[in-house]
């Protein structure tokens, strides 16, 4: 896949989220090592340093990753921006990051003075940040077209990445058609339903998942491969790991793929972004 830009982006990534200290080495370690090549981080995470000592473990050349990480809620604004990439960069012991996001559009913190003043200002940063070099590309997270909408009435660097929770039952076909509509790269984060959802047991999942002989697991990111979706999903089991990266060798039927796409919305754990308290 290639971002607006130019840049190339592995069709599958490594999520980190929940993972930390020495089970997030490990397991950045082990992604590495079967072929991973995007790598999802966080300042809200707060394993960014453990991202980046994985990193400097393994053999791989760092110019050959991608390492993604995210603005948090209480950081939005031109200055505190500025500030939190360079502790980012700190953390992760880089010179440059890959791709940095917006992490959510709405915070609690500043939602009294409007959401649209302190994401411009924070991506008026990141668009200087992106020029200087210190980022090679930019974009948001949790994103719906609202929000983008406000975002684009200043930015002069259209966003080139949405990172969206998006899975069988939450397939958010407002937010990804507006995206592909003006080639904003659509990246699927909890693709496996995420905390607090049965997702994975659902009757359609598993007689889907006997039918093409695979994991519970390996459909739904090959579902999201297949939506023209990258996913990213997370796990600090070594056998986990390399199943979820070994989807290529199956392809799901149009009509399955339309099933899973309209199954009953299952998104339960994580809020509205407007509505988010945090």
């Amino acid at each position: 896949m290639q971002l607006s830009n130019g840049i190339k982006i592995p069709s599958i990534g490594f999520g980190t989220a929940l993972a930390n200290k020495e089970p997030a080495i490990t397991s950045v370690k082990k992604a590495i090592s079967l072929g991973y090549r995007l790598i999802d981080t966080a300042a809200a995470y707060n394993n960014e340093e453990c991202v980046g000592t994985a990193i400097k473990e393994c053999s791989i050349d760092r110019k050959d990753l991608l390492i993604t990480s995210k603005l948090w809620n209480d950081d939005h604004g031109y200055d505190s921006t500025l500030k939190a990439l360079e502790l980012t960069l700190k953390k992760l012991d880089f010179d440059y990051l890959d791709i940095y996001l917006i992490h959510w559009p709405n915070p609690l913190k500043f939602r009294a003075e409007g959401y649209e003043k302190r994401n411009a200002e924070s991506w008026k940063a990141m668009e200087e940040l992106y020029a200087a070099k210190k980022i090679r590309a930019i974009g948001v997270s949790n994103f719906m077209p609202h929000h983008l909408d406000a975002l684009l009435k200043t930015a002069t660097v259209q966003p080139m990445i949405n990172q969206i929770r998006m899975h069988p039952g939450h397939a958010q076909k407002e937010t990804v058609a507006y995206c592909k509509e003006r080639n904003i790269l659509i990246e699927a984060y909890s693709p496996l339903g995420g905390t607090g959802g049965d997702l994975l047991t659902k009757p359609l999942i598993q007689e889907l998942s006997k039918k093409y002989q695979v994991s519970v697991s390996q459909l739904c990111i090959r579902w999201c491969l297949q939506m023209g979706i990258v996913p990213l999903p997370k796990s600090v089991n070594p056998i986990r790991i390399e199943e979820n990266f070994n989807v290529f060798g199956f392809e799901i039927n149009e009509e399955d793929m339309n099933a899973l796409a309209n199954m009953p919305d299952d998104a339960k754990g994580l809020p509205h972004p407007d509505e988010a308290r945090f």
